[in-house]
């Protein structure tokens, strides 16, 4: 198998005669086990050249935070909370609060700047309903992002006004019992 990871540069740039609208894509699942699809989806579009940030909220990961994303290939910038542990409850102490706060944050930073043109927010529905975001937040964040972004949102549960917001929503459910 060979992996790109350098992608070539043009001389001059493609410019398209028309704006094209960036998407806001919602996974949903009552389980969580989608995380795969959408990572290749982010990988397969860093791939071609487009820079693409990917955030983790309820991840940890050590030595991790804004500060220092890690970097897959040349286009894909991947973020979690600088935490040493998952959170999975809403119950966080004041350093996991301030941690996933900063990375809020910095989501909306980079995002309002237009530094990426894809960017996945993974389990945010979770970040939502422990009440560590705001869903009003998330919703002006929505509404006022640059428009050109793509958004992928997951997580179980999504909040139905951010449903009534998608352009696409995927539910992905199990075809059979064991």
């Amino acid at each position: 198998m060979i992996a790109q990871l350098e992608s070539p540069t043009l001389d001059t740039p493609c410019r398209l005669p028309y704006a094209v609208e960036g998407l806001l894509q919602v996974f949903t699942s009552s389980h969580r086990n989608f995380f795969t699809s959408v990572m290749a989806q982010a990988l397969r579009i860093s791939g071609q050249g487009t820079p693409v940030l990917v955030v983790q909220f309820l991840k940890g990961g050590i030595g991790q935070g804004p500060e220092a994303p890690v970097q897959l290939g040349e286009h894909l910038d991947w973020v979690r909370c600088d935490l040493p542990r998952c959170i999975d409850t809403p119950e966080l102490d004041e350093i996991e609060a301030g941690s996933l706060r900063k990375l809020w944050d910095y989501t909306q930073q980079v995002v309002s700047e237009g530094k990426y043109s894809l960017v996945v927010l993974d389990e945010l529905s979770l970040a939502i309903s422990f009440g560590l975001i705001p869903e009003s937040e998330v919703l002006e964040f929505l509404e006022k992002r640059p428009s050109h972004v793509d958004i992928i949102l997951t997580g179980p549960n999504m909040p139905e006004p951010i449903l009534e917001l998608a352009d696409q929503i995927t539910e992905i459910r199990r075809s059979h019992r064991p």
